[in-house]
Order: C-alpha cells, then sequence, then structure tokens
C-alpha cells in the first residue's frame, strides 16, 4: 500500500510540475487532443497502461 501511495504522489507531482513550468504548451496539447479519434485515444492508453505495467512488474520482480 505504502508503494501505491508513493505512485500517486510521483503522478501528481509531475502533472503539477508540467502545468507549472509550461502552462501555454499544456493547454496547447489539450486543445489538440480535442482532434484525436476516440479510438486513437484509447489505444494509446492501452499501451502506455501495458507498458507502465511492466515496467513495476519488472522492478519488484
Amino acid at each position: 500500500m505504502k508503494d501505491l501511495i508513493i505512485a500517486l504522489g510521483l503522478l501528481l507531482f509531475l502533472e503539477g510540475i508540467l502545468y507549472a513550468l509550461f502552462p501555454s504548451k499544456m493547454k496547447n496539447m489539450l486543445m489538440k487532443l480535442k482532434t484525436i479519434k476516440d479510438g486513437q485515444l484509447r489505444i494509446s492508453g492501452l499501451i502506455f497502461a501495458i507498458i507502465g505495467f511492466f515496467i513495476i512488474w519488472y522492478i519488484k520482480s
């Protein structure tokens, strides 16, 4: 459970630092997301989730 809380904290830190350092670029990126089809977002999200799972699995084993 401690690892999960650390991972969540790291996620929030990275997200926050991106918005703090590059607010206009983050706005532009979010606007561009509107032009991407749902299927493309779903597949890329699934790919990143799988990559993240394997990174965690590799580190924990």
